[in-house]
Formats: C-alpha cells, sequence, structure tokens
C-alpha cells in the first residue's frame, strides 16, 4: 500500500504521456493550481460521469487558475479514445506502470463485492503554485465529487 500524501508535502515530480503521446510533465504547470485526479478504468461509467465533471466545469477552475489533469493506467490509445467518445477537454495521462499513482498514495487495496484487491483508489490531489500539496482526497465518489471540490475551494 502506498503512502498516503498530506497539505504541505511536495507533490511528486512526473512526466506521462497523454492520449496523443505527448510527454507531459508536473513542472510544465508552475505558477498554476493544478487538480491531479486518479481513476481507475477509462471507459467506465463512474469515470465517464468524473471526467464528464471536470469536462463540464473545466472553464471555472481554469478561471480559477486551476489546471485538471486525470492519471490512469490505461494506455495512451484507449485515452484517446476515452476523449474521442466523450468529448472530454481534461488533460487525461496514462501510467501503465502505476508509478505515479503509488507516488501519489492512489494505488492500494480496495474491496468490491467482498472481495480484497489491489487497484487504483479514485483520489484527487490539489498541488498549489509552488508544487505543494493543497489538499489530498482519498476514496472520492465519482458522482458529486467536482462539484465538492469547487465549494471546498470557493470557487
Amino acid at each position: 500500500m502506498s503512502e498516503r500524501l498530506q497539505p504541505g508535502d511536495v507533490a511528486p515530480a512526473f512526466t506521462l504521456p497523454d492520449a496523443d503521446g505527448n510527454e507531459v510533465s508536473l513542472s510544465s504547470h508552475k505558477g498554476r493550481k493544478v487538480i491531479v485526479y486518479f481513476y481507475p478504468a477509462a471507459l467506465t461509467p463512474g469515470c465517464t460521469k468524473q471526467a464528464c465533471d471536470f469536462t463540464d466545469n473545466l472553464s471555472l477552475l481554469a478561471d480559477a487558475g486551476y489546471d485538471v489533469i486525470g492519471i490512469s493506467p490505461d494506455a495512451p490509445e484507449k485515452l484517446a479514445k476515452f476523449r474521442e467518445k466523450e468529448s472530454l477537454k481534461v488533460t487525461l495521462l496514462a501510467d501503465p506502470d502505476k508509478k505515479v499513482t503509488e507516488a501519489y498514495g492512489a494505488y492500494g487495496e480496495k474491496k468490491n463485492y467482498g472481495k480484497t484487491y489491489m487497484g487504483v483508489i479514485r483520489s484527487t490531489i490539489i498541488v498549489d503554485q509552488q508544487g505543494k500539496v493543497e489538499k489530498a482526497l482519498y476514496n472520492v465518489r465519482a458522482t458529486g465529487h467536482v462539484a465538492k471540490i469547487i465549494k471546498d475551494l470557493a470557487i
């Protein structure tokens, strides 16, 4: 089980491929706040709801100074399919070896229908302009989560 981040921690640096295979780094967002969210799998109902909610609120978040990055273990090709099918505007990054997901504490034990297994824990980490963790939210629900972030950040 990976260690969870706490407010004040330095957000782990990363460079991952996006849906088009271009490398995207957290450091390229320095000076902006970044909402980094981790989700289990593209093209699944909960993850689609969450990605659509972020897309629907992207201009509101951007106007408040936030960039949004979604990270999953999916390959860039699957992320491209997800983006096209759902008309997503958020940046989607591929983390197939789950190294970044683990570094952010978003990989660990999950329970579903009485079974325990290892997997991606739906999580959202809000990183400030200096690259430090402002908020670390784990085991979040896909539905209503974006509205809750907007309320908590007073946007």
